[in-house]
């Protein structure tokens, strides 16, 4: 498996990005599933990023934490011995946030690789996922920061040329290829077609 670089412009941050780019419906939320426990398993400590089109909800109504913010907090932390979460209210904004600005908010000390959902538009290296059932356009010949293409096996109606082709039926490929490309010699186990 060869990693290349095509020019990459990558976004500054102090731990290595890998974006999962894609058409909605396609299936970054589902590999990402499957490669978070796999990068794990690897020894990496993991962030991901997600970009939602919409406004979403992580408390539940009813919850302290949620009425609180609804009473008008601009920033909501609730601290547990296993867990923190984190809530910073944008109600001014009519713009998308940036990636840049997200990633302000993650401590890289922490952090192994930070896996990036969404943000297609971002220069980071990018995995793109592709299924050419749904009739969507490849992203590669205008985004040259994606580094590899993994597909369901369907024709792809473009050659990748010197790109990585990958299966989203293993995984475990997937997840070795990031590997690679962060410079982790770990190997992992070949999975069974899902």
């Amino acid at each position: 498996m060869s990693v290349t670089n095509r020019d990459l412009t990558p976004l500054e941050f102090p731990v290595p990005l890998v974006g999962i780019a894609a058409f909605s419906g396609t299936g970054k939320t589902t590999l990402l599933l499957e490669l978070v426990p796999l990068l794990k398993a690897a020894g990496l400590r993991i962030a991901v990023v997600k970009h939602a089109h919409h406004s979403f909800e992580m408390d539940q109504p009813g919850k302290d934490s949620y009425r609180l913010r609804a009473a008008g907090a601009d920033e909501m932390l609730v601290a547990a011995r296993c867990r923190v979460g984190w809530i910073r209210e944008c109600k001014d904004r009519s713009d998308e946030p940036r990636l840049q600005e997200v990633l302000a908010m993650l401590d890289p000390s922490r952090l192994d690789l930070v896996l990036v959902e969404g943000f297609k538009a971002e220069p980071i290296p990018k995995i793109e996922l592709h299924r050419p059932a749904l009739g969507r356009p490849l992203l590669f010949p205008q985004d040259r920061n994606v580094i590899a293409i993994a597909t369901d096996g369907g024709a792809v109606a473009l050659d990748p040329g010197e790109l990585p082709r990958l299966s989203l039926n293993h995984p475990a490929d997937i997840a070795t290829f990031i590997l690679k490309f962060i410079g982790r010699s770990e190997k992992l186990q070949p999975d069974v077609a899902c």
